[in-house]
């Protein structure tokens, strides 16, 4: 075990007792926020990305051995396995080298190759490998009961298993592997027949382009075109110079045997070795770029899911509409619904809008409303300016709406709302997304949420990890209040997962509020060790214990009250009095078990208990008299709001129902190597009009003036 720590150490640049600590309390069940946040000491202070990485590296690794063990125990089987092979299996360090070695080995399904063999002429094949110069007597390999007729026949078989013996040849693959790793090109080609119904994809009809300076957004939009059936896709480097690699590595001299040899080598690249490595190169090539497209989705829904929250505000929603109208919610400081209606705000009769100006104004006096929410799709704009023009009190919230409409008509939307019809579900989510964007957006499939780039192209199971990873690590990040959250939202939290979350809402509903965490441990179920996952991230606001609303782990209650002691004061003082905690020395209260880091971490949550890490609201407001695309001119300046980044640059909004493209070299000034780094999803920009092609609905947008 020693072995493989140092293996991940070196390959990810962190210490081996780290990484052995680390997954030990992987192993025993902890969670990765759990372990980031309350066992620094543990882990010398590694972040949750750390601490995924090692974890991944492990399954990798986990997976590589359980393949290593599978080739021995079928060659033992077999009775292939000597002390040499055994010893080349053992030695091999990468999942390539492992299966170049079993290759020849493997069990094979009926091949040009084993069918020679079948007929005798495995030794013809060896005969001129050798290529002495000896005549062949070829007699004794023309054998019409088994199918050889010829001595032309005789030599395709031979040159079959020839073939067949160099794609099997582990140097000569490790030799191309590299070539192709290098030199290879992404080759595509648009099928003429499909060249009208293709026209998306017009960048790439003729691409011949090096694969190592492919960007993943290329590559993973050729790939689509090549499933859509619109394109013709190749990944290869130069056959003519590939091929003589081949010729030398196998043939020696110029005799009728060396002849045979090199027209076995090039048929055994073509047939064999090409498309082999072809794949394989590939392959790699688009792992890469799922992992650069996942990172990007990720980074996005980070900025998402942690979005400035208007916070405890009642709020009147808008769902926007032409003909079908507005459906309005009314929503407490909760997100509970007080009342809906329908409202046609952007009707073409005067009546129905008067009667809607009306409307407004009463269920914002009614239900105290302290901000407007409006969906940001179809009619949002005009929406937005009929209520401006009505001079209400409260701030008018454009809402992004993505994914609204997969909550209302999802299976929780309809348990929260069995009695209501999507519409008053829809609402509700774009006014509850405006309270709380974390809160909304845990409902829903984060691929849903559209600020990812091909993520229906990248690998699921890759995509979904880091996905599940973010969601978690955003809701432990703000924490969960125990006593209002949803059962999607507690599901998230550290150790606690659907049936516990929606066992801790059942007793919740049948016992009353929680009065303290301690109160947790009597949930059906949930037992001391989810209890230790996820006490510190869930929070009691007005219960019986001061340090239930905070971050401080209950393991360090006793602490804290010793602190408190050694001052001779409270603990309501010791959380509200900063010159207090002044005259902490933290060095006093090391131990064995908590070190200076934990110390530090209960200070700062003493100073500001619960403090939420997610930026203050500010209200974002669209340019006036802005609404659809033709009202746009070039070196026009525009208020926007960055809706999704990719490595090619940045879409925003600027309120005319179709996205502008910033390109990455319109960022800033400069080059521009990854545009996470420069802008972010819900971020507030101005940017200048460059290009606008009304018919295409393309916006080209700068950031740079």
């Amino acid at each position: 075990m020693s072995e493989q720590y140092a293996l991940m150490s070196s390959q990810l640049g962190i210490k081996s007792i780290q990484i052995q600590k680390t997954l030990e309390l992987l192993e025993s069940g902890a969670s990765l926020p759990f372990i980031a946040r309350y066992r620094k000491e543990v882990t010398g202070g590694l972040d949750e990305v750390a601490i995924a990485n090692i974890r991944d590296l492990k399954q990798s690794l986990d997976d590589f051995n359980k393949r290593r063990k599978l080739i021995l125990t079928s060659l033992e089987e077999r009775g292939l396995l000597d002390g040499t092979l055994r010893q080349a299996i053992t030695n091999t360090k990468t999942l390539t080298a492992l299966e170049d070695i079993y290759l020849p080995y493997k069990v094979k399904k009926k091949t040009r190759a084993s069918m020679a063999r079948k007929k005798g002429l495995e030794d013809l094949a060896t005969e001129l490998m050798q290529q002495n110069g000896h005549q062949i007597d070829f007699k004794k390999y023309i054998n019409r009961d088994k199918g050889v007729k010829n001595r032309d026949e005789a030599l395709e078989g031979a040159r079959d298993i020839l073939a067949e013996q160099m794609n099997e040849d582990a140097s000569l693959r490790a030799h191309l592997r590299e070539a192709f790793q290098t030199h290879a090109y992404l080759i595509s080609k648009v099928i003429k027949t499909k060249k009208d119904e293709a026209e998306k994809y017009r960048d790439y009809f003729d691409l011949n382009e090096k694969l190592t300076r492919v960007p993943a957004h290329r590559l993973l939009a050729v790939l689509r075109g090549q499933s859509e059936k619109f394109l013709r896709v190749q990944t290869r480097p130069d056959e003519e110079k590939t091929i003589r690699l081949v010729e030398r590595h196998f043939v020696r001299g110029r005799g009728f045997s060396s002849s045979q040899v090199q027209l076995a080598a090039v048929d055994s690249y073509k047939r064999l070795i090409m498309p082999s490595l072809e794949k394989e190169v590939l392959n790699v090539a688009i792992e890469k770029a799922d992992t650069e497209s996942i990172r990007i989705f990720v980074a996005n829904l980070r900025e998402l899911l942690l979005a400035a929250p208007l916070g405890k505000k009642r709020v009147l929603a808008f769902d926007p509409g032409f003909r079908s109208g507005a459906k309005v919610v009314a929503l407490d400081e909760e997100g509970n619904l007080l009342f809906n209606c329908n409202l046609f705000p952007v009707a073409s009769s005067s009546s129905q809008e008067q009667e809607a100006a009306a409307e407004t104004r009463r269920l914002i006096k009614e239900y105290k409303i302290e901000a407007l929410a409006v969906g940001n799709g179809t009619a949002g704009r005009e929406t937005e300016a009929f209520l401006k023009s009505l001079a209400l009190d409260p701030p008018i919230i454009s809402v992004d709406e993505s994914g609204a409409s997969i909550y209302s008509a999802g299976e929780s939307g309809r348990l929260e709302f069995p009695n209501h019809d999507l519409t008053v579900r829809g609402s509700v989510s774009i006014g509850r997304r405006l309270q709380d964007p974390l809160a909304e957006l845990v409902k829903l499939d984060p691929k849903s949420i559209g600020v990812g780039q091909y993520q229906h192209d990248v690998n699921q199971s890759a995509l979904r990890r880091g996905l599940d990873d973010e969601v978690l690590y955003c809701v432990n990040a703000v924490g969960v209040d125990l006593n209002s959250s949803s059962v999607e939202l507690l599901s998230y939290v550290s150790g606690i997962g659907p049936k516990l979350a929606a066992a801790i809402v059942t007793y919740r509903n049948q016992q009353g509020s929680f009065k303290t965490r301690e109160e947790l441990k009597k949930v059906p179920r949930l037992g001391g060790k989810v209890f230790e996952q996820a006490a510190g991230f869930l929070r009691v606001y007005g219960g019986k214990q001061a340090l239930d609303a905070s971050a401080v782990h209950p393991e360090s209650y006793s602490l804290v009250l010793r602190m408190a002691k050694k001052l001779n004061c409270s603990m309501k003082d010791l959380l509200s009095k900063d010159n207090l905690r002044q005259e902490l020395n933290l060095e006093d209260y090391v131990s064995t078990d908590v070190g200076l880091p934990t110390l530090e971490d209960i200070m700062n949550e003493l100073e500001k208990p619960g403090r939420d890490p997610r930026p203050s609201f500010n209200v974002f407001s669209f340019a006036d008299g802005v609404h659809k695309i033709s009202d746009l001119y070039i070196g026009m300046k525009l208020p926007g709001l960055v809706t999704n980044v990719t490595k090619f640059g940045a879409f925003v909004d600027i309120g005319v129902h179709q996205d502008g493209l910033v390109h990455v070299s319109k960022l800033k000034q400069g080059f521009v190597a990854d545009p996470t780094e420069v802008v972010r999803v819900r971020q507030q920009v101005e940017v200048t009009v460059l290009d606008v092609d009304v018919p295409r609905k393309r916006i080209s947008l700068s950031l740079i003036g």
